[in-house]
């Protein structure tokens, strides 16, 4: 999670007094450079990434707007590199 939050990949909530309605976005706190990379690897991975491609149709289908449902694309795709740096083993799909 805060590979995630230091590249800017975390939802936040802007709140001011009363107005609690807003919608949330990506914190945007992290390089924009590397957050452009990671928008079209979630793009591309949304349609050949197994686990990808199903967490983003589960989103689409709950009435997600696309651009959120591509903001947790890029999180998922950060929490499979941790994972994969972190276990230093081959990356397997889910559903393979």
């Amino acid at each position: 999670r805060q590979a995630a939050a230091f590249l800017g990949l975390v939802p936040i909530l802007k709140e001011s007094g009363t107005s609690v309605k807003l919608r949330s976005h990506l914190s945007k706190a992290g390089a924009p450079s590397i957050r452009r990379k990671l928008y079209m690897a979630a793009v591309v991975s949304t349609r050949c990434n197994p686990d990808v491609s199903e967490q983003f149709a589960r989103l689409k289908a709950r009435g997600k707007p696309t651009l959120s449902a591509l903001g947790a694309a890029m999180r998922k795709l950060v929490h499979i590199a941790f994972g994969v740096l972190k276990s230093q083993s081959e990356y397997r799909p889910q559903g393979t």
